[in-house]
């Protein structure tokens, strides 16, 4: 049973001087440091932290802020530390997943990350659906339009190969393909 650390900052400018010594002070063996942004969803330091920490370690941080770059991926942190059997301790806000005060306040931190991206989530599509009604169109852009269909569609009539279509188009084989294989085009 050991206690390892994890310490963060955002920008090469800034010093892991602080959280060092919290997480010194508190006892841990073993500490690792990133230079790394947040939302940096490529952490090497934190990936290593995790493989490194063991059944009945404790995994401890400086403030919530430096281990996850939102509520829902904290929950998503703190339940794989808990199927590996480590508890997660927060210096500054007295979070301790050892006892079940510390759980209780991450469950309520789940509950919460859940409502925000519901809400979220609805917001998207009302703006989807407000979006349409003014005629927006989402997805992506055609290739080609539909004058360049109807042409496709004459070439490959005249007897044009696919290949020389496509390079004459510059699009691909497949695409003339499709384009003049649909129903109703009259393609060869």
């Amino acid at each position: 049973m050991s206690l390892v650390g994890y310490a963060r900052v955002s920008s090469v400018g800034q010093s892991l001087d602080v959280q060092e010594a919290k997480l010194q002070s508190a006892g841990c063996e073993e500490i690792f440091r990133e230079k790394r942004s947040g939302v940096d969803t490529e952490r090497p330091q934190l990936k290593e932290c995790m493989r490194y920490i063991r059944k009945g370690d404790t995994l401890v941080i400086s403030r919530i802020d430096r281990l996850a770059r939102s509520a829902e991926h904290l929950l998503q942190l703190s339940r794989e530390l808990e199927e590996k059997g480590v508890t997660l301790k927060v210096l500054d806000q007295s979070i301790d997943t050892g006892d079940a005060a510390g759980k209780a306040f991450l469950g309520m931190l789940a509950v919460f990350a859940q409502f925000e991206n519901d809400i979220r989530k609805e917001r998207q599509m009302d703006g989807i659906a407000k979006a349409r009604e003014k005629g927006v169109k989402f997805g992506r852009r055609p290739v080609m339009t539909e004058e360049q269909e109807g042409e496709a569609r004459q070439l490959r009539k005249d007897g044009w190969a696919l290949q020389r279509i496509a390079d004459h188009m510059g699009v691909s084989k497949g695409l003339i393909h499709k384009v003049t294989s649909r129903p109703g085009s009259s393609g060869v």
